[in-house]
């Protein structure tokens, strides 16, 4: 497939990228959202429309079939701090003062009024045909301005500037990144079980803005971004024999990595993107391999008689997490890049898979089936402080988002009681265990895999 899937001016979104004012820290603002806690005590924020003057509004109507602008990336902003869990965006219609006023100079009596903390404002302008987007986020309670940033952009990237507000406040408000400009990337399913048609699919990582990357004319597991998010690598049977693939997301090039012996699980991509890891399954067990893609050399990094598969690096390359059976049941193990020093880290009862290491590399993800559940949990590296997240029927194949501090990954259900329907859908879990929520997709979904920050 050459055809041209993913072509999108967005990718260059940051190139016309204005700060206006310094961000000012203040060791002595009010506002601290505790990220350790979960949704037990949200932020109340008030997330005002951003005003628009009347020649602009009717210049975004024409380019876009958009009434309001203001109002609705102030809406992806809202939805996105709600869905956190660490925020609770208040009810417009309990604002008394006007966006036009508060973008400049909030009352912020009324706006404590109403119990608000934190107030988000702004103002949309199109200037020579180009989106101009400024905003504000202030301290209600110490009545200060906490945060000023201007963008201008072209008005199809309106949605990711609502994403990268989402991602400056929440770092300002957290301390930590955000993770909201980012794109999660999957395989959308349709059909009934036995007859699943599954494509490679990408959209936001709020559900919007969906694009197939393959027509799903043949099986496709596993996507997995490289770390610029420009390539993919996944798995799909060609003639019912598994090849690992390249894809360009915004050429929609691809190409076979190559062609292995016996089956192929799990490709993955090194910190650095020159490699992708990988395991083998030859004659009864299976093996973790690299291939560097700029000379196509194979190296073989375990050599035992059992099954290493699903081998993930470690954020500085270092390192390689993987499951293995060599101790009998399937258990996490850690070892050097070059496959030395191998340590069983999992010792808890239960079969352990799919390890991922956290980009902020104190962590492993991993699914555990026990007694007839599955587990999404996490675990230090050295195995410690194991802590399970969530349980039900079936789910596997967590996914960190950039900042480390959510995980996505799928969850399989029966539809009705006798067991005969069937779906696939993706969730996303924070580190608390609190925050559970369904991602919306228009098919079933499987086999998520989360971007790094588009807007690095």
């Amino acid at each position: 497939m050459r055809e041209k899937c993913w072509k999108d001016k967005n990718l260059k979104f940051l190139r016309t990228l204005i700060v206006l004012l310094l961000i000012q820290f203040k060791a002595y603002a009010l506002i601290e959202v505790d990220i350790t806690r979960g949704n037990l005590s949200p932020l109340p924020v008030a997330v005002s429309p951003l005003s628009s003057d009347k020649k602009s509004l009717v210049e975004v109507e024409k380019i876009l079939k958009i009434k309001d602008i203001g109002s609705e990336i102030s809406l992806v902003v809202e939805n996105n701090l709600k869905q956190t869990g660490l925020f609770n965006p208040l009810a417009k219609d309990a604002f008394l003062q006007k966006p036009d006023i508060a973008h400049f100079k909030p009352r912020f009596e009324d706006w404590k009024l109403i119990k608000a903390q934190a107030l988000i404002t702004g103002k949309v302008e199109i200037i020579n045909e180009n989106l101009r987007v400024e905003f504000r986020l202030w301290d209600v309670l110490a009545a200060k301005e906490m945060l000023a940033i201007a963008f201008t952009t072209v008005p199809t990237n309106w949605r990711r500037v609502g994403h990268i507000i989402t991602d400056k406040v929440y770092e300002r408000l957290t301390g930590e990144r955000g993770y909201f400009d980012t794109r999660i990337i999957y395989v959308a399913e349709e059909g009934p079980k036995t007859q699943r048609i599954k494509k490679l699919a990408i959209m936001d990582q709020d559900g919007f803005n969906v694009k197939y990357l393959t027509l799903g004319n043949e099986l496709v597991l596993t996507p997995r971004f490289n770390p610029t998010n420009q390539m993919v690598t996944y798995l799909s049977y060609f003639r019912n024999l598994p090849r690992v693939y390249l894809l360009d997301i915004e050429t929609g090039v691809q190409e076979v990595v190559g062609d292995f012996p016996g089956m192929t699980f799990a490709p993955r991509f090194s910190p650095d993107g020159k490699k992708i890891i990988m395991s083998f399954a030859s004659d009864g067990n299976s093996d973790i391999y690299t291939m560097d893609l700029e000379n196509r050399i194979v190296e073989r990094i375990t050599n035992h008689p059992s099954i290493d598969t699903s081998p993930s690096y470690s954020p500085n390359g270092k390192y390689i997490c993987f499951n293995s059976d060599r101790s009998g049941y399937q258990q996490i193990y850690v070892m050097k890049n070059d496959g030395s020093n191998v340590k069983r880290i999992s010792f808890g009862r239960g079969l352990y898979g799919t390890p991922v290491w956290s980009p902020r590399g104190d962590l492993i993800a991993f699914t555990k089936l026990h007694k007839g559940k599955f587990y999404i949990g996490v675990m230090r590296i050295d195995g410690s402080g194991e802590r399970l997240l969530t349980e039900n029927f079936y789910q596997e194949a967590p996914s960190w988002s950039p900042n480390g501090r959510v995980l996505v990954f799928y969850r399989e259900t029966k539809t009705d009681e006798i067991g005969e329907g069937f779906s696939a859908k993706l969730w996303s879990i924070d580190l608390t265990g609190y925050n559970e929520r369904q991602v919306p997709t228009k098919t079933d979904a499987s086999d998520p895999s989360w971007s790094s920050l588009l807007s690095n």
